[in-house]
């Protein structure tokens, strides 16, 4: 049986961290991109990061890029986000899912659409708050 969980999530001040962790059974990590996503209160699920099985190629949105890294411990079959310099707007339930690549082509095109994954986690909450 395959599962994804997801841990690490909690409560953190703004510009504070946090790392959250997608820890896998009944499958290999490894052979399979893995992607980030979030679903804020009232507002859609939006992928957030992507790492690649094959180079560990990354792609992340706009709004996260220099703040987030996306990385993967194949010995642990695990992937991480490390998320710095929070903010409030990040705050959502955070999951982790597999696909088999991260989008198409050289950049990766669509990798943020989640009906290209396949596994769930039940996801993990981050609020960011004062």
């Amino acid at each position: 049986q395959v599962q994804l969980v997801e841990s690490g999530g909690g409560l953190v001040q703004p510009g504070g961290s946090l790392r959250l962790s997608c820890a896998a059974s009944g499958l290999t990590l490894a052979n399979y991109a893995i992607g980030w996503f979030r679903q804020a209160p009232g507002k859609e699920r939006e992928g957030v990061s992507c790492i690649s099985s094959t180079d560990s190629s990354t792609y992340n949105i706009d709004s996260v890029e220099g703040r987030f890294t996306i990385s993967r411990d194949n010995a642990k079959n695990t992937v991480y986000l490390r998320m710095n310099i929070l903010k409030p707007e990040d705050t959502a339930v955070y999951y982790c899912a597999t696909s088999e690549a991260c989008g198409r082509g050289q950049y990766g095109s669509g990798w943020y659409r989640s009906e290209r994954y396949d596994y769930w986690g039940q996801g993990t909450q981050v609020t960011v708050s004062s």
